[in-house]
């Protein structure tokens, strides 16, 4: 590394991963490296003014996350426009996008690479001028983290409790307009997914077409969510081909529904939304893999 500092973002409250554990462990590999690193513990107040700041003051090469998607996201916008790599260590209750990158390997084997491997330049999404790394969507899955960020259960034991709960409550479908490709579509959706890659946390791959460096993302259109289909998902059989799901490719759409649809980006409930507004960012993002 040419600067032999970093920044280590950690977050307290991600997961339910002992990230003090995981801070020791990066204390000790950085000594062993003669890395000086400079600590930033997330509070959830004004994180990404107070993130660039100290970025201005030790202007590091990478910055290492311990976090999940919500944390990356949070560094992403901070270093919007700044030459930065950065290198993840999953720890988050949701890591859709360490899950793609293939980084849900051992501790050790993922210091290596935050601190040393080379990155991959990946694209972002922009929705409604805000930042989306890896995954979004209207619908049941957003009424599902709406619910799982209410609840007391954290991990996948409190993501399945809230999918069954979700799954009995949330019954209405929701009528869409979309305006993308020089067409026009209109349907009714149990759920739209804004994809930037393949998979969610969990693993389950909601978008076989997925590429993070290829300049567009891909609309997920679920027009109809029965039991059969959701457990196709979760045995990672998407149905394409059917008449339930459709996939478009694209670099730009508008998204407008009849009615208020939960929203939610990287795994955090947004509140509902009428109208998204979406494009691509190429190659924004510098990551270690």
């Amino acid at each position: 590394m040419s600067k032999k500092n970093v920044i280590v973002v950690l977050n307290p409250i991600s997961g339910d991963i002992d990230k003090e554990a995981i801070l020791e462990k990066v204390v000790q590999f950085s000594k062993s490296m003669h890395i000086k690193i400079a600590l930033y513990t997330t509070t959830g107040t004004d994180d990404v003014s107070k993130l660039k700041a100290l970025y201005a003051i030790h202007n590091p090469e990478r910055i290492i996350i311990i976090g999940g998607d919500g944390t990356i996201k949070m560094v992403a916008e901070a270093m919007k426009n700044q030459d930065v790599i950065l290198g993840i260590l999953p720890a988050g209750s949701a890591n859709g996008l360490a899950v793609d990158l293939d980084l849900i390997l051992t501790e050790e084997e993922n210091l290596k690479i935050a601190f040393f491997n080379p990155y991959k330049e990946i694209d972002l999404i922009l929705i409604n001028d805000k930042i989306s790394i890896h995954l979004s969507d209207l619908g049941i899955n957003a009424a599902l983290i709406k619910n799982y960020e209410k609840g007391s259960l954290r991990g996948k034991w409190g993501y399945a409790l809230q999918a069954i709960n979700t799954w009995i409550d949330y019954d209405q479908p929701f009528l869409s307009k979309i305006e993308v490709n020089n067409r026009t579509v209109t349907c009714t959706a149990r759920m739209i997914g804004i994809a930037n890659s393949k998979r969610y946390g969990s693993g389950v791959e909601i978008n076989p077409m997925g590429v993070m460096d290829d300049g567009k993302f891909e609309l997920i259109l679920i027009k109809n969510l029965d039991l059969m289909l959701l457990g196709k998902m979760f045995m990672g059989i998407m149905p394409i081909d059917s008449g339930d799901i459709e996939i478009i490719s694209s670099n730009k759409a508008t998204i407008t529904t009849n009615a208020p649809v939960s929203f939610q980006m990287d795994g955090e409930y947004c509140g509902e939304v009428t109208h998204l507004s979406v494009s691509i960012l190429q190659k924004a993002l510098k990551v270690a893999v």
